[in-house]
């Protein structure tokens, strides 16, 4: 299995980007796929995930209303489209592929290589 996410940049606060995570190498439609995210000297913290069939989201306080996860199984891609951002958003940003509804880093099994994103104030 192969996560590839990409899209990051640097913004102005305020402004949208839209993150993609490729994946590759297995039966996508059959897993739980999710962002998080790793700012300098912290730890990797949950943003949000989605289930198999797009009827279950959760995301982290600090980013609902503003964030939004979205997949196409038909391309084997999932999304993140960030509206508003701040920049206290401003991290290394992974996908990862898990078998459940978790919040925890450790119980996603494949990671994409992050993606950064730089928020200016």
């Amino acid at each position: 299995v192969q996560l590839q996410a990409f899209g990051g940049g640097l913004v102005q606060a305020g402004d949208s980007l839209k993150l993609s995570c490729a994946a590759s190498g297995r039966t996508f439609g059959s897993l739980v796929m999710g962002w998080f995210r790793q700012a300098p000297g912290k730890e990797r913290e949950f943003v949000a995930l989605l289930s198999r069939i797009s009827t279950i989201t959760e995301y982290a306080d600090s980013v609902e209303g503003r964030f939004t996860i979205s997949r196409d199984n038909a391309k084997n891609t999932v999304y993140l489209q960030m509206n508003s951002l701040k920049p206290e958003d401003t991290a290394v940003y992974y996908c990862a592929e898990g078998s459940g509804l978790s919040l925890s880093c450790t119980d996603y099994n494949y990671w994409g290589q992050g993606t950064q994103v730089t928020v200016s104030s």
